[in-house]
């Protein structure tokens, strides 16, 4: 494992994708956040059928910071109960994931 994840989440608004992708970045808790839409999301919310267009943010991060990341995320996101999915990157070229450690451990010297 690299100790990298991958964290999903959607929003109903770009400029909330963007807000959010912004934060994250100004607090050193992701190296990189794409944000792609919009999309189409089909989903069963409090016993309805649903379908939104949404915007689906691809958050970079480390295994070590994702707590912090949620919480920032469960705090500032409008949905009630936000898509919060990390996936763990298993392989990826070593430039790219020194990369992304390097803009996170940066925290550390920050302060």
């Amino acid at each position: 494992m690299t100790g990298i994840l991958v964290v999903f989440t959607t929003f109903d608004k770009a400029e909330d994708a963007r807000r959010m992708a912004r934060s994250l970045l100004q607090k050193r808790l992701s190296a990189c956040i794409q944000i792609l839409g919009p999309i189409r999301s089909f989903y069963r919310w409090k016993g309805k059928e649903e379908e939104a267009e949404e915007w689906l943010c691809l958050i970079k991060t480390t295994q070590e910071l994702y707590p912090e990341l949620e919480a920032v995320i469960l705090e500032q996101h409008p949905y009630e109960t936000p898509e919060i999915v990390a996936l763990p990157v298993v392989r990826g070229s070593r430039g790219y994931l020194e990369w992304v450690r390097q803009e996170v451990d940066i925290r550390g010297k920050l302060g």
